[in-house]
């Protein structure tokens, strides 16, 4: 008979059972995150998270101590297990930008509080950005026609008419541009594949006819090269900080960028204009211009 640590998986192995990911190995990761951001962790934590008992718990952390011994020490007058100098993450997903984007999903209530890994938290803030009603009945007809790789008829407001139009597309996938949501689809009236921003859909209508399929949409399969650097016409500490900023290395990072998001990407990062590149407001630039704008035209707007 196998004993409660056979249980629980090594999070090194490959051969996790899929029975065991959402349960003692999701708790050793729970473990190990809380470990590295709040610095400490005892069997409450794990009890009041995940409602096991106390034996369960005192295992989990058993367990984790086996597999990081030089992780953890355990701290008598505080009754906690803390971090030593020495900890290193046991799971690759324990990441600053983890921690990050669930601190931000908590702040923006995307996230309640009771169902993030994370404690104690820092006072948090975060710009405000405008509320997009979507209707959930668009979403969900777009979802199945997405899965089932069929067309729907689409009452569509653009911006290029002051009435909205009927339109059926064929839509394979969403894309997100920082700001708003699209859905890409193939547009039976513009005979090509486009973005239509889900806000605009008016009324929607299920359909029985296939759709080309995204197979087809060369646009959003091929990968662009972003070349991004700091403005060279800024002082050269100046560069240097905006290196630090985007993580820059040799005084360049790279991005990678669907050529059918490229319109949304430039306009994100403040380079859908190179004219501005005097003003010391245009902190980037982008080194690969020449290349970059012969991919432009198949990634504008829907007009």
């Amino acid at each position: 008979m196998n004993s409660a640590n056979d249980l629980i998986s090594d999070p090194t192995r490959g051969d996790t059972p899929a029975s065991t990911r959402w349960g003692p190995e999701r708790r050793l990761e729970f473990i190990d995150f809380r470990l590295r951001w709040d610095g400490r962790l005892n069997r409450g934590d794990l009890i009041a998270f995940f409602g096991i008992s106390v034996p369960q718990a005192s295992l989990d952390i058993a367990k984790y101590l086996e597999l990081a011994p030089g992780n953890v020490a355990y701290d008598r007058s505080l009754r906690v297990y803390v971090t030593t100098p020495d900890f290193k993450p046991l799971y690759s997903s324990n990441e600053p930008a983890r921690y990050l984007t669930e601190l931000l999903a908590r702040v923006t209530e995307v996230l309640q509080p009771e169902l993030s890994f994370i404690g104690w938290a820092p006072p948090v803030a975060a710009t405000p950005n405008p509320t997009r009603t979507l209707s959930a009945e668009v979403l969900i007809a777009l979802l199945g026609a997405i899965r089932s790789q069929t067309s729907v008829k689409i009452l569509y407001q653009s911006m290029s008419s002051p009435e909205p139009k009927e339109r059926v597309i064929a839509p394979h996938a969403l894309a997100y541009d920082g700001f708003r949501w699209h859905v890409r689809a193939y547009c039976t009236t513009r005979e090509r594949f486009l973005d239509f921003v889900i806000a605009r859909i008016l009324g929607i209508q299920p359909t029985q006819e296939q759709g080309p399929g995204g197979d087809a949409d060369e646009s959003w399969h091929r990968i662009i090269r972003l070349v991004l650097a700091p403005n060279p016409l800024l002082a050269k500490a100046n560069q240097r900080v905006i290196e630090l900023d985007y993580g820059m290395s040799d005084g360049e990072v790279e991005l990678e960028c669907r050529q059918a998001l490229l319109f949304y990407a430039l306009k994100r990062l403040g380079l859908s204009n190179n004219d501005n590149t005097t003003s010391v407001v245009q902190q980037i630039v982008l080194k690969n211009t020449a290349e970059i704008q012969q991919l432009l035209p198949d990634a504008t707007e829907p007009r």
